[in-house]
């Protein structure tokens, strides 16, 4: 298939662009002008440079294209001025998805959160995780990502309904290599090698294998029911926080953090960090919205893409091994 993919040097797309060429696909990356680009290096594929912002000019560039995957996003917990996460996120994804079914893709696959997704919460003294049925609405999206993505997934089920062949997927928590940036979550890993994590809160993931979430895209593309969506996770990827440092730990020989720190506490820190923010303009390093996050165990299943898109499943410590090991080869950390 001759494929579109935006956001394609960062963490999901780059992976996702390198599978698709081996699997035989023809790949035409968007890049931003100016974007950090090695997670592309190497890679044989035709480059556009450009944004989503120009919907005539996407149209242009995707003619020829049968299938379109929109993973491109602003992913930012903490900024000055959110209007910008707005325009690239919803204003953004109206334009590519309108622009795929202007240039005739037949399979265009959006790339959500499981932050639009409901979120647990304790039943008789456990975690049932949820899955895409949960009810959910607007009003549970904490902050400015979230609410900026929802908006957008607004955006994908209207013009499925309308017709174009869009399908939505929702990642849960990727790790492993080419995490360039790194995410969030790749720093949480970066961090612990640095040794420079002195304590951690009680929170939960459903962590993915990035490569897992990449064949998930093609899946998506291959089997996907329009209008539908897909939470792309492991089904034993629930882990605590503390459960995640424990096996980081065994991983690596570097000590995991011993002191868990009360969530009033960590919600003083950040309220804290963000003032000092908004006066040097430099991002904190605890955003209050990353912190709110951790207030809940983010654990999901994934059962309905294993079953309609036949999802892998790459064991969680494995991805965690991979993540370790991209970063010390490429001098993120030190080598144990």
């Amino acid at each position: 298939m001759n494929c579109f993919v935006t956001g394609a040097s960062g963490f999901i797309g780059a992976n996702l662009v390198r599978q698709l060429l081996a699997g035989g696909h023809r790949v035409k990356a968007l890049v931003r002008a100016g974007a950090d680009a090695r997670g592309l290096a190497g890679v044989d594929c035709e480059r556009v440079e450009g944004d989503v912002a120009r919907r005539a000019f996407l149209e242009g560039a995707m003619r020829g294209c049968e299938w379109c995957f929109h993973v491109a996003a602003s992913y930012h917990l903490w900024l000055r001025d959110y209007r910008p996460m707005y325009t690239a996120n919803v204003e953004g994804t109206r334009h590519v998805l309108e622009a795929a079914g202007g240039a005739g893709c037949r399979r265009i696959v959006y790339t959500s959160t499981v932050g639009c997704i409901g979120l647990p919460h304790p039943a008789n003294g456990r975690i049932a995780p949820t899955d895409e049925a949960t009810p959910v609405s607007g009003a549970q999206m904490s902050n400015h990502y979230k609410r900026s993505k929802w908006q957008a997934e607004e955006v994908a089920r209207e013009l499925a309904a309308k017709g174009l062949p869009v399908i939505i997927v929702n990642p849960s928590t990727p790790i492993g290599p080419l995490d360039v940036k790194p995410t969030p979550t790749g720093k949480v890993i970066v961090d612990f090698l640095n040794r420079k994590m002195p304590a951690y809160l009680d929170t939960g993931l459903n962590w993915v294998h990035v490569r897992d979430v990449a064949a998930g895209e093609i899946l998506a593309a291959e089997k996907g029911r329009v209008g539908e969506r897909y939470i792309l996770g492991n089904a034993e990827g629930n882990w605590t926080m503390r459960e995640t440092l424990e096996v980081l730990e065994e991983l690596t020989g570097v000590p995991a953090p011993k002191f868990r720190a009360p969530y009033a506490l960590a919600l003083l820190a950040a309220y804290c960090d963000e003032a000092v923010s908004a006066i040097s303009g430099r991002p904190p390093k605890a955003p209050l919205a990353g912190v709110r996050m951790a207030r809940y165990k983010m654990f999901f299943n994934p059962a309905k893409a294993i079953r309609e898109l036949g999802l892998p499943q790459t064991p969680p410590r494995q991805a965690f091994a991979d993540a370790v090991e991209w970063f010390r080869q490429n001098g993120y950390a030190a080598r144990a």
